[in-house]
């Protein structure tokens, strides 16, 4: 038996879970018509597979026609989810780990004008601003039906074979009665704290009775709002010792803080160049008040830290999400002493960003995650040895060079620099965003244990590649930055890069233009301003910076606010000319015939990447598939064909300016079939 803390079983009710390490609910948005098939299925296995005690799925699923999906939540209100349910439940058992699903109302945190296009009801009149929707106010009737609604779901779960639910209660329908903010209904459903729960307890002991005594009922819920008016850290003690007493209860999954902004979202789930485990502490708080068997998961992206939550009694359980969503064999790694072979979470967030604007669950630099029906997360051994040549070591080199040494290949690198990353070096200079320096180390350190060999401070020519006599030759040498985009003055002009990577000097009022809406503009004008600069970001589009989301767009915000940096949107820079020492910037909308002007010191453009691609097309006549990529074969996931000669793929942003994700992906689905 191993001494890990975090590999010791744990006795929840009657349920004898095998370590102390789960995923918490997160909804993926794997879901087709509402229910969790094939994808969706493929995924948790992947994580039972890989070792978890508990897989905690959906989040969350919805109970209710009036709580339509926010962003591909499970639809438990329909009879058609317990076949599939009960799919999944099995693959997961099937690998020893235990399931359960997290059921909810979302009250007011979605929208009128999805599914059926029922109001939005809630105890309160508040609107939520992330989903913008003004609840009806809940009546009697609602109360009713939403009680039952919630009984039938669970039944529903129970039938399908899980091992318990978890009811959300932070962000949606039943804190809201908590929370004296967000609470506008008459006795008996407001007044006094245990007015306030009435509802909520009413809706636990519904399920009770409806799923009987060995069917484990849990809640996660938010103890302390930390915003004025809301749930103080002395009604979450005071929840937590009543939700024990009721009887009702097997467990507790503590969050500390609330959902309904960006920023507000940012502290409950922080991003990279945040705290980790920023709420561990609190969470241990509650737990020794409660006596629940208590769970919490906030940001705890590495082993170390989970076996710190365990071993200080913090903790019962700890939750590893989206450390999960970047590695699912954690738990299998730490058992084999591989701990320094866990793929790390950068804290990108990328995953939860893109569900918040409709996207689906992928993580930043593990483009299997959510693929797994197409591809493998440890990819078979080839049966032919082949010789590969990559050429760039960003992170979709790296990623090519990894996958191709995994296959078994003889691989090679080439990278112009005399270190690796790409421009993932120049993003890491910010502090906030040097985690993201995991993704080029991992792969580094993958690469070299598998025997890559690596040249660096080659400027690689064909005759280079050539020279080695490669089966196969990946080019990914990214792009530079683009200057050339206004109708006059670009030579008057200085790039973004140039910014970050100290090559120019700040000026004193400073000229942003970003049409390219990613981060490179906002870590740019952070530059200027700590310089002391005088900064202006302006945008052509009608918002600003619209390739960096919500979760990752607040602490950009939390940083050059206080710098007095000056965002302006829908202007277009059209010229700049020389006046005396300074530059005129002749500025334009596209929304009309409009002109201003302003004076500044320094303009500095972020128009984004344009390739380097000179080797690539040097070696296109020289290859066995002039560089075509069959897109039939890869997006249906089979090999691509071979011939005489050695094959050619240019990846990432040697193709077209995109972003981390999508130079893995290109590297991963060619390479897996080599």
């Amino acid at each position: 038996m191993s001494r890990d803390p975090l590999l010791q079983p744990f006795q929840l009710g009657h349920l004898t879970l095998r370590n102390r390490i789960i995923t918490t609910a997160h909804e993926p948005a794997y879901t087709e018509d509402g229910l969790p098939k094939e994808r969706y299925i493929a995924y948790h296995e992947a994580r039972a597979r890989g070792g978890v005690a508990m897989v905690m799925t959906a989040g969350s699923a919805s109970v209710s026609r009036d709580s339509p999906p926010a962003f591909g939540n499970v639809l438990a209100w329909r009879d058609e989810v317990v076949p599939w349910v009960r799919r999944l439940t099995d693959a997961v058992h099937a690998h020893g780990a235990a399931a359960m699903i997290q059921i909810t109302h979302l009250g007011r945190r979605t929208r009128w004008d999805r599914g059926d296009w029922l109001p939005v009801v809630a105890p309160g009149y508040a609107r939520e601003p992330a989903h913008r929707a003004f609840p009806k106010l809940a009546e009697d009737w609602d109360l009713d039906r939403i009680a039952e609604d919630y009984a039938d779901a669970a039944e529903r779960m129970a039938a399908a074979g899980m091992d318990g639910i978890e009811l959300e209660a932070y962000g949606h329908l039943l804190d809201a009665f908590w929370s004296p903010r967000l609470n506008d209904l008459d006795a008996p459903w407001n007044g006094d704290l245990a007015a306030r729960m009435a509802f909520p307890d009413r809706v636990i002991a519904a399920i009770r009775a409806r799923v009987g005594p060995d069917f484990l009922i849990g809640l996660r819920f938010t103890a302390d709002e930390r915003v004025p008016g809301g749930i103080t850290e002395a009604d979450g003690l005071e929840i937590a010792r009543r939700l024990r007493e009721s009887g009702h209860v097997d467990f507790i999954n503590v969050i500390r803080g609330h959902i309904d902004t960006d920023p507000a979202l940012a502290d409950v789930i922080p991003v990279a160049g945040m705290a980790s485990a920023p709420h561990l502490d609190f969470a241990g708080r509650v737990r020794a008040e409660a006596g629940l068997p208590t769970f919490h998961a906030a940001r705890i992206p590495d082993v170390a830290t989970a076996r710190h939550a365990i071993s200080a009694g913090l903790l019962d359980l700890v939750g590893m999400t989206r450390a999960h969503i970047a590695d699912p064999d954690i738990v299998a790694k730490t058992a084999r002493g591989e701990e320094h072979r866990i793929r790390p979470c950068v804290g990108a967030t990328y995953c939860l960003d893109r569900i918040y604007q409709g996207g689906e669950a992928l993580c930043i630099h593990n483009a299997a995650t959510g693929r797994e029906l197409a591809v493998p997360h440890v990819l078979p051994k080839a049966a032919e040895r082949r010789l590969v040549v990559v050429v760039g070591a960003g992170p979709g080199g790296l990623e090519a060079a990894r996958a191709a040494a995994e296959r078994g290949h003889a691989v090679t690198v080439l990278e112009a620099a005399s270190q690796p990353g790409g421009q993932l070096r120049l993003a890491a200079l910010n502090p906030r965003r040097r985690e993201l320096l995991g993704i080029v180390d991992w792969r580094m350190s993958e690469c070299e244990a598998m025997g890559v060999q690596f040249r660096f401070d080659i400027w690689a020519e064909a005759e280079d590649v050539l020279a080695l006599d490669p089966e196969v030759v990946v080019v990914a040498t990214g792009g530079l930055a683009h200057t050339a985009d206004l109708e006059a003055g670009d030579e008057f002009t200085v790039t973004a890069w140039d910014v970050i990577a100290g090559d120019a000097r700040p000026g004193r009022r400073v000229l942003v233009f970003d049409d390219a809406g990613d981060a490179v503009g906002l870590q740019a004008a952070e530059v200027l301003a700590r310089a002391g600069a005088e900064v202006e970001v302006m945008t052509p589009d009608r918002t600003f910076a619209p390739e960096v989301m919500g979760l990752n767009l607040s602490p950009w915000l939390a940083a050059l606010q206080p710098l007095g940096v000056r965002l302006t949107v829908a202007e277009r820079l059209r010229a700049v000319t020389r006046k005396g020492n300074l530059l005129a910037a002749r500025i334009g909308t596209d929304y009309g015939p409009h002109e201003t002007a302003r004076e500044v010191d320094q303009v500095v453009v972020n128009h984004g990447t344009r390739s380097l691609d000179e080797l690539y097309h040097a070696l296109k006549p020289l290859s066995v598939n002039r560089g075509a990529v069959d897109y039939r074969a890869l997006t249906e996931g089979r090999p691509q064909p071979e011939g005489e000669g050695f094959r050619l793929w240019r990846i990432g942003d040697a193709v077209a300016a995109r972003n981390v994700h999508a130079a893995v992906w290109d590297a991963l689905r060619l390479m897996k079939d080599v």
